[in-house]
């Protein structure tokens, strides 16, 4: 059985290549917290207070998302009399579900906690982090 390497924009060198990409290749995990070319710009006062307020707005971002489609589905599905709410609250996931949820929990806090898997590529890669001030004058150079 041949193994696939799993593909991100980071963890591939950076490059992808102009050929098809296989989907089952692509680490939707390793790639939320692929970082753009350049330093990261900070507004606030501090960078831990930065990283907590990113944090805090992926999650406040997810929820909200997770919530208008959760009330939707609701809406949606007692509307046509096929649930009762209840049934929402008493159920139990087999393992596949289980599964899935536990993929997707991977996927989600690789997403909120991507600012932190940034900083440490940052660190390990010194060069990407030229300021984006400087990315942009050489562009304008050109």
């Amino acid at each position: 059985m041949e193994k696939t390497q799993e593909l991100s924009g980071s963890h591939a060198g950076g490059q992808i290549d102009a050929e098809p990409i296989d989907a089952s290749a692509v680490n939707e995990v390793l790639m939320a917290g692929d970082k753009s070319k350049g330093a990261r710009p900070w507004f606030l006062e501090s960078a831990e207070t930065e990283r907590v307020m990113n944090v805090a707005m992926a999650v406040a971002t997810e929820v909200a998302v997770l919530r208008e489609r959760l009330d939707t589905l609701e809406r949606l599905l007692e509307a046509k009399g096929l649930i009762d709410r209840s049934a929402v609250e008493a159920y139990e996931p087999d393992e596949a579900a289980a599964e899935e949820r536990q993929l997707w929990h991977a996927r989600y806090a690789a997403r909120i906690l991507r600012i932190f898997q940034q900083e440490l590529d940052a660190i390990a890669k010194p060069g990407d982090n030229t300021p984006m001030h400087r990315i942009a004058d050489e562009i304008n150079e050109m």
